[in-house]
């Protein structure tokens, strides 16, 4: 177990003095916060997070939510400043986290978000809509 010396600190400085119960106690607390938290992972929580971590995946993301339907790899091509081979694998990357859905017709390949995707840049920039557009216009 963790030692507890700045956690007793703490409770001395917040309450006047602090004796092991009131560790005791605290810890009681903070573990129930911890359960609460679930921090049990799936495999791919990290990836999410990970997929969003470029520029290039963030943008292809922000994308295909404001088309609000789905987008052939060759219409993403020229509203991304990276090359075709750059996009093809930001889009497996993205598939692979669960962000965006594949649908292969004939030789094209169309792509949409997911609503996790979507929830997401919801989350992480609350001026945006459903549709990933802010202020009636189209998100940067």
């Amino acid at each position: 177990m963790a030692t507890t010396d700045r956690l007793e600190r703490l409770i001395a400085d917040e309450c006047g003095s602090c004796c092991d119960g009131d560790v005791d106690d605290r810890v009681a607390e903070l573990e129930a916060v911890r359960d609460r938290a679930s921090l049990e992972r799936t495999p791919t929580d990290a990836a999410v997070f990970d997929a969003l971590s470029t520029e290039t995946r963030l943008d292809i993301v922000r994308l295909l939510v404001a088309a609000d339907g789905e987008l052939c790899v060759c219409e993403l091509e020229p509203l991304v400043d990276v090359s075709d081979s750059a996009v093809s694998h930001a889009l497996s990357t993205l598939t692979d986290a669960g962000l965006v859905e594949r649908r292969k017709e004939g030789r094209w390949r169309y792509y949409r978000p997911t609503d996790r995707a979507a929830a997401l840049l919801a989350a992480a920039d609350p001026g945006l809509d459903g549709a990933g557009t802010v202020s009636g216009g189209v998100a940067e």
